[in-house]
């Protein structure tokens, strides 16, 4: 694990609050010249402590009123293999997150979709079509609450 002072703590809240901040921008609010600032962004970004900026898109402005989580389990997990079924639904447009757990289900995945018909095309079309495909639970996404990370 990386050292991280109290600067890289504070540079890190704010680029989670806004990864689009320059760093003449966060340079000031700092107390940090933009070479500096650069530098230790540089740093963080070499260290793979920031692995990337992401785009936030507002799904239901796109016309993406329903999200639904699937737990997923697999019938065959000696037949296909966790890459398969991996590179199955990632190729799903619809699927936002595809995450690998331990628990009940072998798989979660966060689904968008135009409406609750447009979701059951997706489910019936293309997620029970995947190989492997057993249960199926999904939990449909009422609200949501964003939270701070760790750091915030």
């Amino acid at each position: 694990m990386t050292d991280l002072d109290d600067i890289d703590q504070h540079l890190l809240r704010a680029l989670s609050q806004d990864a689009s901040l320059s760093a003449g921008a966060l340079g000031r609010t700092l107390g940090l010249s933009q070479p500096a600032t650069w530098r230790r962004i540089r740093r963080l970004h070499d260290n793979g402590i920031i692995a990337g900026r992401r785009l936030d898109l507002d799904h239901e402005k796109l016309g993406f009123g329903v999200t639904v989580f699937l737990g997923i389990k697999l019938a065959t997990k000696g037949r296909v293999s966790l890459d398969d079924f991996e590179r199955a639904v990632t190729a799903i447009p619809e699927v936002q997150t595809v995450e690998h757990v331990l628990g009940m289900y072998d798989y979660r995945l966060r689904v968008t979709a135009r409406d609750i018909s447009d979701f059951e095309r997706v489910l019936r079309r293309r997620i029970m079509t995947l190989p492997g495909v057993g249960d199926v639970e999904a939990n449909v996404l009422l609200s949501e609450e964003r939270r701070p990370g760790p750091l915030g």
